[in-house]
């Protein structure tokens, strides 16, 4: 039998379960999770990705968790699963996202809604498929104070080689702090600030573009080059506009 009390713990795979139908099974999401807005506004939160309020939990009695390796702390989980049924996702890559939205919509009896998900999600990323390397090299922003990046292994990274782009970043992992001067000397033809989790503004572009003059400095969405559920619908759309402003189509 399907799960009937779910709680989801990771923002994007809150919406993919919203988007599989399962609005009355949902118990619980945390504070993050903002996704379908008009949905989540009065489902209980449970705190934060990395900060459960693991009483809360016992009290819903959940009979099935989703949450993910990256996006929640290992001794939270680990201790959840002494209770209850946990899945965690690992998501890297786009092949990854696909995968987990698979197998996540099998887990809670939506396979069939979950397979015509991921293949829309396919078909929005077709063209993406011949899509040279621009030769463009992007600095993508995480965080201020200190500076992180995106780098290597890191489904952003897969993102941004899908879209054509070359991660100034690439020759390191996970999200690395990076100086002024490693932002000098990688010189970038580009530099993204992410809209998430640190909410980079214009004040910031303009900070960033005193430190790096020669690089094109943008504020972009990071839901759509971060979320690995079902909002990857938009993100090929995205990207494609992305590249046009940036005169790359």
């Amino acid at each position: 039998m399907p799960p009937q009390r779910i709680i989801s713990v990771v923002p994007s795979q809150t919406e993919l379960l919203y988007d599989l139908g399962l609005d009355q099974e949902i118990v619980g999401i945390t504070k993050f999770c903002i996704h379908p807005a008009e949905k989540v506004k009065d489902k209980f939160k449970v705190g934060g990705t990395k900060t459960l309020h693991l009483d809360q939990i016992h009290d819903l009695k959940p009979d099935f968790i989703l949450a993910n390796k990256e996006e929640n702390t290992r001794e939270q989980i680990e201790e959840l699963q002494r209770h209850y049924p946990v899945h965690v996702t690992d998501v890297n890559t786009v092949p990854d996202a696909l995968a987990m939205i698979r197998e996540v919509s099998e887990l809670v009896g939506k396979g069939r809604k979950g397979e015509k998900l991921a293949k829309q999600i396919e078909d929005t990323f077709y063209d993406f498929k011949s899509v040279q390397s621009s030769g463009h090299s992007v600095a993508y922003f995480i965080w201020r104070k200190p500076y992180m990046v995106a780098a290597n292994q890191t489904f952003i990274h897969s993102m941004l080689e899908l879209a054509g782009f070359q991660n100034a970043f690439g020759g390191l992992t996970r999200y690395p702090e990076v100086t002024e001067t490693d932002l000098k000397t990688a010189q970038p033809d580009l530099i993204f600030l992410s809209s998430e989790p640190y909410p980079f503004s214009e004040k910031h572009r303009t900070e960033l573009q005193e430190i790096c003059p020669a690089a094109r400095v943008l504020l972009v969405d990071g839901e759509l080059f971060s979320w690995y559920g079902s909002r990857l619908l938009k993100s090929a759309d995205y990207i494609q506009q992305l590249r046009q402003r940036l005169g790359l189509q």
